[in-house]
């Protein structure tokens, strides 16, 4: 057998960790109290792990058409988006509360990412109102709509 080539051997390596992330996941919403709370992420991180595990296979098995792969400079794009993600996932959520560093990170996400000028502040005022926009709905969904939930601390 050949060795994979290096687009196909970083789809294998990033499908692979996000299967074992889900599989995390998945364990921790299956063994948290109260059993209610963990009820809608248990079936979302069920269907998660199937399909991270599917991708995972097919990546494995040279089914997967990877393109062309990450390049360093595609790579260290998306490093500050991976920061603030692990940031939010690790520390933020559960010590700011879901909503509060959920409005954070999106719109420090949001402020990195928007190709309109820093300068101006007409695009400040629009970033200001998509994350509040945002916010309501991630509200709306979580805790009106499903209500699941969320991590709170100190604000909520």
């Amino acid at each position: 057998m050949s060795t994979p080539s290096l687009p196909r051997l970083q789809h294998i390596i990033a499908s692979g960790l996000v299967a074992v992330v889900g599989i995390w996941i998945a364990w921790i919403s299956y063994t948290q109290q109260p059993a209610e709370a963990f009820l809608f992420p248990r079936l979302i991180s069920s269907v998660f792990v199937v399909l991270a595990i599917w991708t995972f296979i097919k990546a494995l098995m040279g089914w997967t058409k990877v393109g062309h792969g990450l390049t360093v400079h595609e790579f260290a794009n998306l490093l500050p988006g991976i920061v603030i993600a692990l940031i939010y996932i690790f520390w933020a959520a559960k010590g700011l509360g879901f909503y509060t560093a959920g409005a954070i990170c999106f719109f420090i996400l949001l402020s990195l990412y928007d190709p309109a000028p820093h300068r101006e502040l007409r695009t400040w005022i629009r970033r200001i109102i998509i994350t509040a926009g945002y916010t309501a709905v991630m509200y709306g969904l979580f805790a009106m709509l499903l209500k699941v939930y969320t991590p709170r601390e100190i604000l909520f």
